[in-house]
């Protein structure tokens, strides 16, 4: 969809009462249990007014009615955990994440600066140094092989490391003399900075390079929702919200260009003190936008040797990864936060970083009266002795299926084959009695929920493999995939009182298919595509069409 059309379509006026009939309508109540129906009425607020089985009377006169013959109607679904920015940047600079080798990786590069003369920096992400097998970090000389003479950063795919070429380390001043920060890593090779910057260390470069405009964040915000639109993502949850997206989100909001809603989590405590002030916000532009709470980061990423592990990595024996807050940093921002209401999501990958998050919260808890809903975002690697914890002590386990694929065998290779119990443990955490959220920490991964929903239900990848899925005994059903990117996302988010449901009251957000996906195979519905994506009872898109200008 074009950014013009789609800017188009989020004016479009609403309409009357809708009926949206001959559906094999799917979705699960309140309590998680699953509810089937014919026909959607929807009211003049965008909200479902009432759901209709076959014998039930259909509105004689509904203003507007849809035939959906005979296809299947879903919840819209709800990322639990994306980048909003990141996804519409990723759309727009140098994106190096389907790059299978270093090789291809320089030649993106050399080709994204020759048809961007004008560019001062080359800026992107996505590079893996395990998907292109080069068995190391990539250099800074590696990339002046392919730009020399203009500064180059790029994030790799997780964003816990980024890669400078010399250029782009003279402009940020960075010497033999450069110290590691805290939380840190400045990787060197023969007594020098070899390039690549981890966690923390990245503000040395991020710094140095030029801030985007306000023109640039509005061009990613438009750019990103009609991509998550396309893929049949009605709500985001995003991680990590500056004060420059925020004002990005408020303007596009003012114009009535708004239509995927974001809960919004505040970058550290700065950021969530200066969009929302004292308390959470309020809804905005008709459900579109809140600030709920904030995200504080514990570690990295196991790609980058980030994560924190209670062992040493069985790849490098002598790290354990990087605590980026100490016990008392974490457990001051989180009662910071908490004392005005903000909802805490903790970032923790390693089993030491989930087992710090848990004892923080267990310490607070009983201080903090009141239902806090607690996340801990990704929980990939947990000991199995904390697994119960999640249960008892009230934690989301905000979780994205498909890095278990990505990560398969760069996880085996990280932590070595008796460590692996705990590592996307979705079915463990599920039989605890934990909630799962599900989400897809774009543009880390694709955001496409029926990827993650696939992966959830099977444990394979795109190729089917490993045949019988990794680790199967981790696979959930499909009610709770589905419950996990619709109903829990919502209560993640303390939304649950408007999304995630198609019940009646709540927001007319919903998707049609071509299929079913409580009785598709896990490729098939790998494969799916909403052929039309509804926000507050509005059709904001219908494939192979470059807008819609009406319902």
């Amino acid at each position: 969809m074009a950014i013009a059309a789609l800017a188009f379509a989020l004016t479009a006026p609403a309409q009357a009462d809708t009926l949206v009939d001959n559906v094999n309508g799917i979705t699960l109540d309140q309590n998680g249990e699953l509810v089937r129906f014919t026909g959607l009425v929807i009211d003049k607020d965008g909200k479902v007014k009432e759901l209709l089985d076959r014998k039930d009377k259909r509105p004689e006169r509904p203003d507007f009615k849809e035939d959906g013959k005979g296809r299947t109607l879903i919840p819209g679904l709800i990322d639990a955990h994306g980048h909003v920015m990141g996804l519409g940047f990723q759309l727009m600079l140098l994106d190096l994440s389907e790059t299978r080798s270093l090789a291809e990786a320089q030649a993106a590069i050399r080709q994204y600066a020759a048809e961007n003369p004008e560019m001062p920096w080359i800026i992107g992400r996505g590079w893996n140094q395990e998907k292109w097998g080069l068995g190391r970090f990539p250099t800074a000389a590696d990339l002046d092989a392919a730009v020399p003479n203009r500064p180059v950063w790029l994030e790799r795919i997780d964003g816990h490391a980024g890669w400078a070429n010399s250029a782009a380390m003279a402009a940020a001043k960075i010497s033999t003399a450069s110290k590691s920060p805290e939380g840190g890593r400045i990787e060197m090779e023969g007594g020098k900075p070899s390039g690549v910057f981890v966690d923390a260390a990245m503000s040395l470069i991020d710094g140095a390079k030029p801030k985007p405009l306000a023109r640039d964040l509005d061009r990613a915000l438009l750019l990103a929702q009609a991509k998550l639109i396309e893929q049949g993502v009605t709500a985001i949850a995003d991680m990590g919200t500056t004060i420059e997206d925020w004002q990005a989100y408020r303007r596009a909001g003012d114009k009535k260009q708004l239509a995927v809603r974001i809960l919004s989590y505040g970058g550290d405590i700065d950021n969530m003190a200066m969009i929302a002030g004292p308390e959470p916000t309020p809804w905005l532009y008709d459900d579109r936008l809140r600030m709920v709470g904030v995200k504080l980061y514990l570690d990295g990423a196991l790609g980058s040797r980030g994560a924190w592990l209670k062992a040493p990595y069985a790849d490098a024996p002598g790290q354990k990864g990087l605590p980026l807050l100490t016990p008392a940093q974490l457990r001051n921002k989180m009662v910071r936060a908490s004392m005005d209401k903000f909802q805490v999501a903790i970032h923790a990958i390693g089993d030491a970083a989930n087992a710090e998050a848990l004892d923080a919260i267990a310490d607070l808890t009983t201080d903090l009266p009141g239902e806090r809903r607690w996340r801990i975002e990704h929980a990939q690697v947990i000991d199995p002795a904390d697994i119960a914890r999640f249960a008892s002590l009230k934690v989301v386990a905000s979780m994205q299926p498909v890095h278990q694929t990505s990560d398969r065998t760069m996880a085996e290779a990280r932590l070595g084959p008796g460590r692996l119990t705990g590592a996307y443990a979705w079915r463990s955490l599920e039989k605890a009695g934990a909630r799962l959220a599900f989400g897809s920490d774009v543009p880390v991964e694709s955001a496409n929920p029926f990827a993650g929903l696939a992966v959830a239900i099977s444990r394979t990848d795109a190729a089917g493999q490993p045949f019988g899925g990794w680790r199967p005994e981790e696979a959930v059903g499909r009610e709770t995939a589905l419950d996990g990117f619709t109903r829990t996302a919502a209560f993640a988010a303390y939304a649950e009182d408007r999304i995630g449901t198609l019940m009646p009251g709540m927001r007319a957000d919903f998707l049609i298919l071509d299929s079913d996906p409580m009785l598709a195979s896990p490729d098939e519905i790998r494969r799916m595509a909403p052929l039309e994506t509804w926000i507050g009872g509005y059709r904001y898109y219908k494939k192979n069409e470059a807008g819609t200008g009406g319902r």
